[in-house]
């Protein structure tokens, strides 16, 4: 997430050289103390206090703008606000740019050499579109540190040091990968550390909270930390911790290399956070609902959210894009190599679900399946290619639900897992079994043991790095599927791996799963809209009408909502059983839609059935998608109580 900022006209290039210089010997000579205090989470209000050594003359202060790992400049300015600059005690003015609205200009006056800035951060209590999600409920807080500080403009986050320290409400328990230095009653005080180090870990506090050790007698150490809005949340069975350090041991045995001093799964268990996922080089901030460890069905469309932001370490922390690999947090980020950042690890995800146990090889197969089938019906791909859809990220962030399959939204997380696929399948083939896909992040990410770093690369690494694996013509392999407009999805790795995409009545496990958490019925690829059950938030209301199907071409479009079926109130048993009904008759199915103040109803002439995606046995080729998934690292065992 995105911001630049402009230099105050009345700064002069002397000041300016000074400013940086003064930045420059910060980390070495005097850091920047950060004070933050989250006793009223629970009012949602975060306080600090951000102390700088200062000398006299003109100084902008900045509030980070492009946040990593969130690809658009989202950083929440508007949620900053308690504002008040002290030099030794006294109150002085600031005045905030007139076109960057994340730079704040003061005078420190002569004589001064300590500006203590004092300000809140207001966690927002709900989700909305554009803006930073909730950080804290009634029992716990999820801190990321660039939500409370501002920090010299024109200085490199490497080149700052920060002095932070936390207070968190009285009982509550913390986790997070920055160092500690000392606890006591005052609070929790951890050694210094860089901007970027710190920006980099966040923390995870709460009233009921787990810590499993994951690699007990290894190094490095590896630690899941667990806050739940309940006592029942946060117990994890033996099995989830069995699959858990089978993940840390996959990585290990995928690319042979850890990059960070120890690593802090940090897992937040809420309905009242949004459902998602921050990677960071030694921790990754994970939020889950609050019963995901209690209900299979949730845990199912959750199962690759650890795997993913774990794989993430090595591609996108320590190998990162390096357009994305800026100085500071103001300088804006170009996405364009994020079909390999989130789409290879996309990938991996799914595939270290299935090495880690979290997911059985049915499971695998259908999550596959669901995923190429609407990547397939995507009639958006005739219009946008997966190319665009990178460069425009910051865009399509924070873009609605509706229309979301003629606009395309982030398709190059799961449209990079169909692309990886195909490209682990040629290098299999090409290579005759002799390598794979594996053997490129070995090399390519795998790097050496060793502290935090970031090793920037290009689209020309990339093909380079494959070419060394298995020299093919891996240039126009990824040029053609970034730019190439379909019909139809990249599905070659289906059927290179042994299976194709195939459709029955029977409904596919995975997408039931997400219906069931997500409390919307899917029926895209008979009927073709997905709609909100009755009884949600937005109840009835069709978050998609997929263009060219039978409901768009019969006049329904997104934000329409479904009334009546067949004249009786629907509910998601009731328009299953009219497709079903309406297969080899004559009548068509009649939907009575409420289009804001008006009514109407519209016939549907469709006579198809169910249909429901699903991955089938290609006859006479070897199953490759199983042996890719296969555990690859010795087998866990089970432990004990």
């Amino acid at each position: 997430m995105i911001k630049r900022i402009a230099q105050w006209a009345l700064l002069t290039i002397a000041s300016c050289l000074c400013l940086a210089a003064a930045a420059k010997g910060q980390d070495a000579k005097k850091p920047i103390r950060l004070a933050v205090d989250l006793r009223d989470a629970a009012k949602y209000v975060f306080h600090a206090k951000v102390t700088f050594p200062v000398a006299a003359g003109p100084l902008t202060l900045v509030y980070p703008k492009w946040i990593p790992g969130e690809h658009a400049p989202v950083g929440p300015i508007a949620d900053l606000t308690g504002l008040i600059f002290r030099v030794n005690g006294k109150e002085i003015a600031w005045r905030r740019d007139d076109t960057d609205m994340y730079a704040f200009h003061c005078q420190i006056p002569e004589g001064g050499s300590e500006l203590e800035v004092s300000l809140d951060y207001l966690s927002p209590t709900g989700a909305s579109v554009g803006h930073e999600t909730p950080s804290a409920t009634a029992q716990l807080a999820l801190l990321n540190w660039y939500m409370v500080l501002l920090y010299p403009q024109g200085a490199r986050s490497d080149d700052l040091t920060f002095e932070a320290s936390l207070r968190a409400p009285e009982g509550w328990k913390f986790g997070t990968a920055l160092p500690v230095a000392k606890e006591s009653s005052e609070g929790i005080q951890f050694l210094p550390a860089t901007l970027t180090t710190l920006v980099d870990s966040p923390v995870i506090a709460g009233a009921h909270f787990l810590t499993i050790e994951l690699s007990r007698g290894q190094q490095p150490q590896h630690f899941i930390h667990i806050a739940g809005d309940s006592g029942a949340s946060v117990i994890a069975t033996r099995e989830e911790i069995r699959h858990w350090k089978q993940l840390v041991a996959e990585t290990g045995a995928l690319f042979g290399a850890r990059h960070y001093r120890r690593y802090d799964f940090l897992l937040t268990l809420t309905d009242n956070l949004p459902t998602d996922g921050v990677e960071h080089n030694e921790s990754s901030d994970n939020r889950m609902p609050e019963r995901a460890l209690l209900e299979p069905e949730i845990f199912e469309t959750q199962t690759d959210l650890l795997p993913h932001e774990f794989f993430h370490s090595w591609n996108g922390k320590y190998r990162r894009p390096a357009g994305l690999a800026t100085p500071d947090y103001q300088a804006a980020m170009k996405g364009e190599l994020l079909w390999v950042y989130e789409g290879l690890t996309q990938y991996y995800g799914t595939i270290l679900s299935a090495r880690s146990g979290l997911w059985k090889p049915e499971k695998l197969q259908e999550n596959v399946a669901y995923v190429a089938a609407y990547l397939n019906e995507r009639p958006g791909r005739t219009w946008r290619n997966l190319q665009d859809t990178a460069i425009a990220a910051q865009l399509l962030y924070g873009a609605r639900a509706e229309g979301s399959s003629w606009r395309r939204g982030v398709d190059y997380y799961d449209e990079g897992t169909l692309i990886w696929l195909e490209a682990d399948t040629i290098i299999r083939r090409e290579s005759k079994g002799k390598a794979s896909l594996d053997d490129f992040c070995r090399k390519f990410h795998g790097g050496e043991n060793s502290g935090p770093k970031i090793v920037p690369y290009t689209f020309e690494d990339v093909v380079a790095a494959l070419q060394t694996i298995t020299p093919y013509d891996w240039r126009t392999f990824f040029t053609d599927r970034l730019n190439t407009h379909g019909p139809g999805a990249p599905l070659g790795g289906l059927e290179s791996s042994g299976w194709r995409l195939t459709y029955d009545d029977t409904m596919n496990d995975h997408q039931a799963a997400e219906e069931a958490v997500s409390r919307t019925t899917d029926v895209q690829y008979s009927l073709g809209f997905i709609a909100h059950d009755p009884g949600t938030e937005e109840s009835d209301e069709l978050s998609d009408v997929i263009p060219g199907s039978p409901a768009a071409q019969a006049g329904i479009a997104p934000g329409m909502k479904l009334i009546a079926v067949n004249g009786r109130r629907w509910n998601p048993d009731g328009l299953r059983e009219a497709i079903r009904q309406a297969r080899g008759a004559h009548e068509p199915i009649e939907l009575l839609i409420e289009n804001e103040d008006f009514f109407r109803t519209y016939k549907i002439d469709y006579h198809g059935g169910e249909r429901y995606p699903h991955l089938e046995r290609i006859d006479g080729k070897p199953d490759v998608l199983s042996d890719i998934a296969r555990m690859k690292a010795a087998a866990v065992p089970m432990p004990v109580d």
